[in-house]
């Protein structure tokens, strides 16, 4: 057994009909030459080899005093995980972005350990498509992408890997054993308790330095100062998603030739393509827009969990100048990375919940609709730096597909790939229309960037 931490439980909490709280990936899968029905065949076989499944993918919801944990599922079925389509002809990469749209609008069964796995065939190709999704509360994104690549090998000889869920986990994180007495499972939630009051006083102090900041530091992003957009707004459960690939040596290139970082770079992609896109639409605010950035808090290798911050940063998309928009999202990040240098994880956990707490009560009640800390949520995972195989099959392509929620209708989160970042938009379909256009957008963005002079 093993209590949720306050972070985890904050994504169960959010989960309603229309916003389901997973984060999921789309991998596409080269075959050998001429083997593509002999993968497929093969993988079904593995599946049906491993009905067992290991931590975290063995863990469902539970509660004990009150309070939410993971414990064994003792009835856990593979046939309500794994599952094995089919697309329509003509298979094109268009019939599989609907399908993955369709999968992820539903919520996951929280009788059940909160994963599903979904092989896919039928692309034109030759090509198969492996799409997976896992409850947020369970893992973070650094977390579902070491369990990726774990379950990969950069040997394309390898063969007998078994499936993700029944891979044995890096690190086994220390729980309560099921037969342990009630006084030590009591124990644990005291501990709990007592390590969040801990970090009271320096949440207290930060808190109120941040107030006085906002109102002189021009580079310091409030959760006060989001303009409202068409992407803020309530949303349905229907999902529309967008994927695409772009050469990693290409933007480190554009981000050392004018000394910003790659990320940096994809923030003011993302700046460029939002201010063409609203432009489009006539609703682009005078106000900056305010994007904000998940960054990884892991310090250890563990695979399940939540250990994420958030970083507010102001996109200058009022700014028609793409050398001026770089220079406002360099500057507020960097900001924003100095207030955390000197707190420790969990300090730095527990301001980012005091100061965004008022944002997720309106979330959670919509008693402020037309506020929002924040438009939309770019976030950048680390990914494998080689190329990565399944049983002899590349993998080559690999596409995070995220959370959008009441007020924040889209999500670009991106994950590097050998060579390749690999963009997924997600958005709400009826609020936002058109995701293949804002893909175009990120590429003239891209140009527009490497064409400022140094």
């Amino acid at each position: 057994m093993k209590f949720l931490t306050p972070n985890d439980q904050m994504f169960l909490l959010l989960e309603r009909r229309n916003q389901p709280i997973h984060v999921g990936g789309l991998m596409l899968v080269r075959p050998p030459e001429g083997q593509t029905q002999q993968f497929i065949d093969e993988y079904v076989r593995l599946a049906k080899d491993n009905p067992q499944a290991q931590p975290p993918f063995n863990q469902r919801l539970s509660y004990r005093f009150g309070m939410p944990c993971w414990i064994e599922d003792k009835e856990f079925d593979l046939e309500s995980h794994f599952f094995h389509l089919s697309l329509p002809k003509p298979g094109r990469i268009r019939e599989l972005l609907a399908l993955v749209s369709k999968l992820h609008s539903g919520q996951l069964d929280r009788a059940k350990p909160l994963w599903e796995s979904y092989l896919i065939d039928g692309l034109e190709d030759g090509r198969v498509a492996i799409y997976n999704r896992i409850h947020h509360a369970l893992v973070d994104g650094i977390a579902a992408m070491r369990m990726f690549q774990r379950a990969m090998s950069e040997d394309p000889n390898e063969r007998g890997m078994p499936p993700f869920w029944a891979r044995p986990p890096a690190r086994r994180t220390r729980s309560t054993p099921e037969e342990a007495g009630t006084l030590a499972k009591l124990m644990d939630v005291v501990g709990l308790v007592k390590s969040q009051a801990g970090t009271m006083p320096t949440v207290v102090k930060e808190v109120a330095r941040s107030l006085w900041q906002a109102r002189s530091d021009p580079d310091y992003v409030s959760v006060f100062q989001a303009p409202v957009t068409p992407m803020n707004t309530r949303i349905s459960g229907s999902r529309r998603f967008a994927a695409q690939s772009w050469s990693l040596d290409r933007i480190k290139a554009a981000g050392k030739r004018l000394n910003v970082t790659l990320n940096d770079v994809v923030m003011a992609m993302t700046a460029g393509a939002l201010r063409r896109y609203l432009i489009d639409m006539d609703k682009l605010p005078a106000k900056p827009m305010v994007a904000m950035i998940p960054v990884s808090l892991r310090r250890d290798e563990s695979d399940s969990g939540n250990q994420v911050g958030l970083v507010l940063a102001n996109l200058g998309t009022n700014e028609p100048s793409a050398s001026q928009r770089l220079k406002i999202i360099h500057d507020s990040i960097e900001t924003s990375k100095r207030r955390f240098a000197s707190m420790t994880q969990q300090e730095i956990m527990n301001y980012l919940a005091t100061v965004m707490g008022i944002n997720g009560v309106n979330i959670l009640t919509g008693i402020a609709p037309s506020w929002q800390a924040f438009n939309v949520v770019v976030s950048n995972v680390p990914g494998p730096k080689n190329r990565l195989y399944f049983n002899g099959a590349e993998i080559e392509g690999v596409y995070p597909v995220s959370i959008v929620i009441d007020g924040q209708a889209l999500n670009i989160t991106l994950n590097s790939y050998a060579d390749k970042l690999e963009f997924g938009l997600i958005a709400c379909r009826r609020s936002l229309p058109s995701m293949q256009r804002l893909l175009a957008y990120l590429e003239e963005s891209l140009v527009e960037i490497e064409s400022i002079p140094v």
